[in-house]
């Protein structure tokens, strides 16, 4: 199995809004992170859906090693 590019080792802060699908790089090779832009295509990774479901702040994983993807669970701190 591959294993997904470190993109960061800090959480990316994003503010989503409501009710908006936003898709989370898995594979750590996109240029727009955190977010996919089509650079997994021919690879085995796929991006992860994730709804908002309020106006508010969240913390997207960059190191793709977290176990709550897309969001960050602290993984990094163990890299």
């Amino acid at each position: 199995m591959e294993e997904p590019v470190i993109a960061g080792k800090q959480p990316i802060a994003v503010d989503v809004v409501a009710g908006k699908n936003y898709f989370w790089c898995a594979c750590g090779k996109s240029a727009t992170q955190p977010f996919c832009d089509g650079t997994h295509k021919g690879s085995s990774f796929t991006p992860v859906a994730y709804k908002a479901d309020a106006n508010r702040k969240v913390f997207f994983c960059a190191c793709k090693k977290s176990s709550k993807a897309p969001m960050c669970d602290g993984t990094h701190n163990k890299l």
